[in-house]
């Protein structure tokens, strides 16, 4: 037994190793000396002496500052919307009895089985005809609806006991007033792990914004380290390339590292009951 639990450890190490060598040359790269070229730019041993001058050169090269501002807007405005539209439609298919309800439902959930390249025709004749094209407010507008987070707040609401918004009801709050003061507060932790996978999905979002997007003040991230990168592939700038890649990684690692257990505690107490 012992001898088995050593070597599905030993798997699982080397798995993790694997799905990690990108990350960890990445990382690597970026601060090792543009003189360090050839074949040692493979290397994951970071036998030299670190330099921040890729981070400088890739700061000065890309408009980074710009870039940020733009994708915060884009993942936190999108991630506002959506808080409203998913606590009313899971508040409803929750607590609310009406007509088909789970039939209506599970056909709100057939969202979940389309790829999403099959709705960027549509979608951008749309955003179009709303005269969004170019703009910010286009790349967010598609996202504003999800059937995910409808799901998850759906099954939170269920979770969660009624006594606490029958009594606010009994006392005459109105039905806002309760999703706000009574559900919203306890269905937390819902909305934590909702949060997490909207803003690393539309932090990390590139096909739409390109799409959409046709002036370089309002790129987002994705798009600009697409563009800063066929720049440094073509003087093959490795260093100054990863150091633009991991600029655009940070936060989200950061933001991981820093609330992990809080992540995995909002998953976890978000799919205890179905």
């Amino acid at each position: 037994m012992r001898r088995t639990s050593l070597i599905v450890a030993g798997l699982m190490l080397v798995t993790a190793f694997l799905w990690a060598t990108p990350f960890l040359w990445t990382l690597v790269a970026s601060f090792r000396p543009q003189t360090a070229g050839g074949i040692g730019m493979a290397s994951l041993v970071p036998d030299y002496v670190p330099t921040l001058a890729h981070f400088k050169e890739a700061l000065e090269s890309g408009d980074f500052a710009v870039y940020y501002v733009n994708t915060a807007i884009v993942a936190f405005g999108i991630l506002a919307v959506q808080i409203v539209t998913i606590s009313l439609a899971g508040y409803a298919f929750a607590r609310l009895s009406f007509p088909g309800r789970d039939f209506i439902f599970y056909v709100f959930l057939l969202q979940l089985m389309l790829v999403p390249p099959i709705l960027i025709v549509p979608n951008l004749r749309t955003i179009v005809d709303l005269g969004l094209y170019g703009t910010l407010a286009g790349v967010m507008a598609p996202y504003f609806a999800s059937a995910f987070g409808t799901f998850l707040m759906r099954q939170t609401f269920l979770a969660l006991p009624r006594d606490f918004e029958e009594a606010a009801a009994i006392d005459g709050a109105p039905w806002w007033a309760i999703i706000w003061y009574v559900l919203l507060p306890m269905a937390k932790p819902g909305l934590v792990a909702f949060a997490i996978v909207s803003i690393t999905a539309h932090w990390n979002e590139f096909l739409w914004p390109l799409m959409v997007i046709n002036s370089p003040s309002n790129q987002t991230l994705t798009i600009g380290l697409a563009s800063f990168a066929m720049g440094a592939e073509g003087g093959k700038e490795w260093g100054v390339l990863a150091a633009g890649t991991l600029l655009v990684m940070a936060p989200l690692a950061v933001a991981f590292v820093a609330f992990q257990r809080r992540f995995v505690d909002s998953f976890v107490f978000s799919g205890v009951k179905g």
